[in-house]
């Protein structure tokens, strides 16, 4: 049983060595723990950091990518390199390293496919209150599009099984937490939650620039992965909405139509009109939408097959480098470049 522990860092130097310090190593039930170190583009020297503490497994990004990014190259060079069990943590120290025996405990056990920090927010002093209240709706909205009951949805600190990585496949560009949820939770996939206590803020986060931008992507995200796994829930909703507001200008109009009143009353036709166009509208948006999911789950089923065997028996076992260049086109969503370097 192989743990790979992955840090995404930018510009950690000054934090990273307490990060490496009081990662385990030892956890029973585990034979191999070793620790990845995904530089998303950092200028200062926290690879040179990494190395002297022995970490001899790297994955570098030539510029700065992103969280999901850095989460999704980790998960794919853990997988290539033997990883029975993933857990991601962070490089400024804000999760205890000593829980993460703890956190791999319900996938020891086969309680559950992952397991999350829950890192009990209404308790952490330098939360705001409002942040509080964002962090538990957000929560709230997660589970509600995920068919879960987590407490804290947003949390990175997790542990990931083998498995469930196969039929995982981020595709934002701003923060896996919210989108991997969903899926899991849409797929059927068991998670787990397990109670932490974060260690004091030693920074503030890079991922935003302030809440508002943290809340408009999170909702982004949020919004994009529910229409993905429930267009029914979205168009069908909208549709009748829709439908309904048609119908009660149509039925004014002919209400005073019958009574003899036909000088005016337009209005209601034009009104009526336009919302029965955004019925008609949501009703083959969600056929389009529906035949799209269907084509989702068949592609995501062939590449969850695809991974399968390429990252089998025959899978790299020996350190490398892994080096991720940006795509030449900055606008473009094609995947990056990717050079092995044993």
């Amino acid at each position: 049983m192989k743990l790979f522990v992955q840090v995404p860092c930018l510009n950690e130097e000054g934090t990273l060595l307490s990060v490496l310090e009081t990662i385990p190593t030892k956890i029973d039930g585990i034979d191999e723990i070793e620790i990845l170190i995904i530089d998303d583009g950092s200028t200062d020297r926290t690879v040179e950091v990494a190395r002297a503490f022995g970490v001899h497994h790297f994955v570098f990004h030539t510029r700065n990518m992103g969280l999901a990014r850095s989460f999704r190259d980790g998960v794919d060079y853990a997988i290539r390199h033997g990883a029975d069990i993933v857990v991601n943590t962070d490089g400024d120290n804000q999760y205890p390293q000593q829980s993460i025996a703890a956190l791999v405990q319900p996938l020891l056990r086969g309680d559950a496919d992952i397991a999350i920090g829950d890192r009990q927010t209404a308790t952490i002093q330098h939360f705001s209150p409002f942040k509080k209240l964002m962090q538990r709706v957000g929560s709230q909205v997660v589970n509600k599009a995920a068919g879960t009951e987590l407490p804290d949805a947003a949390s990175g600190f997790r542990a990931y099984s083998r498995a469930s990585l196969f039929r995982l496949n981020v595709v934002t560009q701003f923060s896996y937490c919210m989108e991997t949820i969903i899926q899991a939770g849409n797929k059927r996939l068991r998670i787990a939650s397990v109670p932490i206590t974060t260690n004091p803020k030693t920074r503030e986060s890079r991922l935003f620039k302030n809440i508002g931008q943290h809340m408009m992507k999170s909702a982004s995200a949020i919004s994009r992965s529910y229409i993905m796994f429930k267009p029914h829930s979205v168009f069908l909703s909208l549709g009748v909405v829709f439908g309904v507001l048609a119908v009660i200008p149509f039925a004014r109009f002919l209400v005073f139509w019958f009574q003899g009143d036909t000088t005016g009353h337009v209005q209601s036709l034009i009104f009526g009109t336009g919302m029965l166009v955004g019925s008609l509208l949501s009703f083959a948006l969600l056929i389009i939408a529906d035949l799209q999911r269907t084509n989702r789950v068949l592609l995501e089923d062939t590449l969850e097959r695809v991974k399968e065997i390429q990252y089998g028996p025959g899978a790299a076992t020996s350190p490398a480098v892994t080096l991720v260049h940006p795509p030449l086109d900055l606008g473009s969503d094609e995947p990056t470049q990717t050079r092995h370097v044993s």
